[in-house]
């Protein structure tokens, strides 16, 4: 009796063990129909990308993207630096060689109280200040230009930025 159990068990175990072969799920074919399966789901990150721009103001865009490959998803960020990463998301960030969309907007060149030239989120005096560069010699300053400053000089462009800056450098007070 006790012999009979033993041959039916050992039976068993033959039967589990071809069905299993015939299924792929081995111990070696299991790890491959993972790996396959894994390769045929896609990837789901989460990507923020940071955008700085010349004017010191920083962007960032969440994007989640569903991927086939990493190949392919590397190829996509490939001007980008990848700043970060964990499991599920991966942080980017990108030089801008322009300024910011806020400059561009709502952006003016202006004075403050002090004499150092500023940028201002909208009009000088009852704006907030976005970025200040250096103080101005206002004795050395032509009294139109103090005047274009106090009512502040919209910023639409990069070259109008640069060329603002241009115009004032000059004027700056240097210490000695």
């Amino acid at each position: 009796m006790r012999f009979i159990k033993k041959a039916i068990m050992l039976f068993c175990f033959a039967v589990f063990s071809v069905i299993l072969v015939n299924l792929g799920m081995t111990q070696d074919g299991f790890a491959a129909s993972v790996e396959t399966k894994q390769a045929t789901e896609p990837l789901h990150i989460t990507v923020i990308l940071e955008r700085v721009y010349l004017d010191g103001e920083v962007s960032q865009e969440i994007v989640h993207e569903t991927s086939w490959s990493m190949e392919n998803f590397w190829t996509k960020y490939d001007a980008w630096t990848l700043k970060s990463r964990d499991e599920s998301t991966m942080v980017f960030t990108r030089q801008m060689d322009d300024i910011s969309p806020l400059l561009k907007a709502n952006g003016y060149f202006g004075i403050t109280e002090d004499g150092v030239l500023t940028i201002f989120n909208g009009r000088p005096r009852s704006s907030k200040i976005i970025q200040s560069f250096f103080q101005l010699d206002m004795k050395k300053l032509e009294s139109n230009k103090q005047e274009e400053l106090l009512q502040g000089i919209p910023i639409k462009t990069k070259d109008h930025y640069v060329k603002v800056l241009e115009t004032f450098k000059p004027y700056s007070v240097t210490k000695e």
